[in-house]
């Protein structure tokens, strides 16, 4: 893996855990809300991006903005979304509200619904002695959910490569 990548992938997950993990959802998405107004992340990706995608093929669809005054790419459309990508391939995404999991977790949600939606989920305890975020990860074969929270709630999502979400976690990379 490239050192500027990996050097990116780090500096993402410190400074989402610096910053409380972006904005807070007042909570779950409330039932009578109507299904058009949030997205949905699985663990394929978003509707027309998936992950796997080289950084040129999403560029190429006019899915993928690399000349903005941004971190790093851009999705178009998606302003709750941040790609993160290792050798030129899409390998996670993180997301915010109203983003939301098949299975209706989004920002805000209580990680006892997490519990409950995931119940195979495995326990990332935050190092002591920082301000990061606890995380709970949601396994399915190779990919992968990320919730970070504050004990309450989750605060953000990551979708991807179980590994890479991971590995995420350990080296406390964050976007910026």
């Amino acid at each position: 893996m490239k050192l500027r990548q990996f050097a990116f992938i780090a500096m993402l997950l410190v400074a989402a855990s610096i910053a409380g993990s972006g904005t807070s959802s007042p909570g779950p998405m409330p039932p009578n809300r109507p299904a058009g107004n949030v997205e949905v992340i699985d663990l394929k990706g978003l509707r027309n991006i998936e992950f796997g995608d080289t950084e040129a093929e999403l560029t190429r669809r006019g899915v993928l903005r690399t000349d903005l005054d941004a971190c790093g790419p851009v999705l178009t459309g998606h302003d709750a979304v941040s790609p993160v990508f290792v050798e030129d391939r899409l390998v996670l995404l993180w997301v915010g509200d109203p983003m939301r999991t098949p299975e209706g977790i989004t920002a805000g949600s209580p990680i006892d619904e997490v519990w409950a939606r995931y119940p195979s989920v495995t326990r990332l305890p935050a190092p002591q002695g920082t301000h990061r975020l606890d995380g709970l990860l949601a396994r399915s074969g190779d990919r992968a959910y990320l919730f970070l929270h504050d004990g309450r709630t989750v605060r953000k999502t990551i979708a991807g490569y179980a590994d890479w979400a991971r590995r995420l976690f350990d080296e406390g990379a964050g976007p910026c």
